[in-house]
């Protein structure tokens, strides 16, 4: 049995533990860690927001390609002009101003799950069928928020380390990153991206 003086300590440790997960977890989900990169990956569902800090990346660095990923849209396919989010973001990023053909435009097929995994998988594809030459040491993938950590960790495994793989995640407008536990959407952000994260690290993503 703990002392009067251990349970204080454990109740302690307990509380600085939850402290220091509460206002470190949203920094390490958001992560960045842009690497040299001949190609800038754009997530199509980002926000317009997102999309403008992409074209910035893209214009100020020394990328080759700019490539837009993205699954079917979801609500309506029938009455849009384009039908998937890498249409979408390629369209908004030649409405900002960068010619059409820096844009390579990269849809994964309509999944109902592992859709971020699609999308690698997709590009991988179309990486090995390409003729670039020479061939790219390097991608960056444009993400947002706690978005970031996953897609990181799923681009790495899909490509199996024939490339250096880095991360931009671009912040939330809805929410203020530093006090997240303050917001809905924070909220939700945080504990959707820490199970999913979670479920893509013990997931086998090679294939």
């Amino acid at each position: 049995m703990l002392t009067f003086q251990g349970w204080l300590i454990a109740i302690a440790i307990i509380v600085v533990s939850m402290v220091l997960a509460i206002t470190h977890i949203h920094s390490f989900l958001a992560v960045n860690s842009p690497v040299t990169a001949d190609i800038l990956i754009v997530e199509g569902w980002v926000t317009d927001n997102a999309i403008k800090a992409a074209l910035d990346e893209f214009q100020g660095n020394s990328y080759g390609h700019l490539v837009t990923t993205g699954i079917p849209v979801e609500r309506g396919y029938y009455l849009a002009e384009y039908q998937n989010f890498a249409q979408i973001a390629a369209s908004t990023l030649q409405k900002m101003g960068l010619e059409s053909e820096k844009i390579t435009v990269i849809p994964s097929p309509d999944v109902k799950k592992d859709r971020t995994y699609a999308s690698a998988v997709a590009f991988r594809q179309w990486l090995e069928k390409t003729d670039l030459k020479p061939k790219p040491q390097g991608i960056n993938i444009l993400s947002e928020s706690t978005h970031a950590r996953r897609s990181w960790l799923i681009y790495k495994k899909v490509l199996a380390d024939k490339m250096k793989v880095g991360i931009i995640s671009i912040p939330s407008q809805t929410y203020n990153p530093q006090r997240w536990w303050m917001y809905s959407a924070g909220v939700r952000a945080v504990i959707d991206e820490t199970v999913a994260y979670i479920y893509a690290s013990i997931v086998s993503w090679r294939a």
